[in-house]
């Protein structure tokens, strides 16, 4: 089933896809987009195009999306920058610190979990997991023991 085309290039947009295409130095990502938008330019239906292009016809739709939002930007992927740190740099001093004194009476050591919990109880996060303090000691190459 063909698709009437809904991307539009200059020809100044046209070489430049045609050339990151036959370089092949780009990514696998970039190239695939960069033919995605030439089928799209020649005519080609969204499951035409996910057939040679070996993806859903979801991704062909996508990259028309960004093109029409972001033009050839859109071949590259957008930052993403994650979640924030639960722990800056003086938090994890005092992780560090409190994991090197003496554990609490009635204890042995010092547990990922009750780390993270005296954490919390000393107002340095609002909540912190134990993986997340078990990341950060193994960062600061900190042994418990």
């Amino acid at each position: 089933m063909f698709r009437k085309c809904s991307v539009v290039l200059s020809d100044d947009q046209e070489a430049r896809l045609l050339e990151t295409v036959s370089r092949g130095v780009a990514s696998a990502r970039v190239i695939r987009r960069a033919h995605t938008l030439l089928y799209s330019w020649e005519g080609y239906g969204d499951e035409r195009i996910a057939e040679l292009l070996h993806c859903t016809p979801n991704t062909v739709v996508n990259t028309r999306k960004a093109f029409r939002d972001r033009g050839l930007a859109s071949l590259h992927e957008k930052p993403r920058p994650g979640a924030k740190r639960k722990l800056d740099g003086k938090a994890e001093a005092h992780l560090v610190a409190l994991a090197c004194s003496e554990p609490p009476e009635g204890r042995s050591h010092w547990s990922m979990q009750l780390l993270a919990d005296s954490i919390v109880t000393l107002s340095l996060t609002d909540s912190v997991s134990a993986e997340t303090v078990r990341r950060v000691l193994k960062n600061r190459r900190s042994s418990r023991g």
